[in-house]
């Protein structure tokens, strides 16, 4: 993962984290609206393109929002797999904040910093936590096995 890509799940990570929590207790839930309409309505024919069938579109619209729960849990994974490499009690303690959703203001007010020097902070932790590790995004770049030149 690329800085970009790292800076943006730290951002999301908060609202990522309630919305698996509340989607699953939703989608636990069995859903409503799924009985057929009575009297002349249900003689009527359905939309083309559509299943007319109210519990098929039930498993879909649940099969959907699936899909992004298990989008939001990689991304959280990704971090969570990385934490470890923060060894710095600073940087540990303003990733912490950040990932609980509070702003540079509140964790700078917190800590007894500017929010500047949270920034700085933050991105620091962002070039530890990214894959490039200084070697601009070639981790595979294996020059022993070449021939030299001369």
């Amino acid at each position: 993962m690329n800085k970009k890509e790292i800076e943006e799940i730290l951002k999301n990570y908060h609202w990522m984290l309630n919305s698996i929590k509340l989607e699953r207790e939703a989608l636990k839930q069995i859903g409503g609206n799924l009985s057929a309409k009575y009297g002349i309505e249900a003689s009527l024919p359905k939309a083309h393109g559509q299943s007319g069938d109210p519990v098929f579109q039930e498993v879909v619209r649940r099969g959907k929002r699936w899909k992004k729960i298990e989008r939001y849990e990689r991304e959280i994974k990704i971090i969570q797999d990385r934490i470890e490499r923060i060894k710095d009690e600073r940087e540990s303690e303003v990733l912490y904040w950040l990932l609980e959703g509070k702003s540079y203001r509140w964790i700078g007010q917190h800590m007894g910093f500017s929010s500047s020097h949270i920034k700085r902070l933050r991105d620091s932790i962002v070039e530890q936590l990214a894959d490039t590790n200084g070697t601009n995004g070639t981790d595979g770049t294996n020059f022993q096995n070449r021939k030299s030149a001369c």
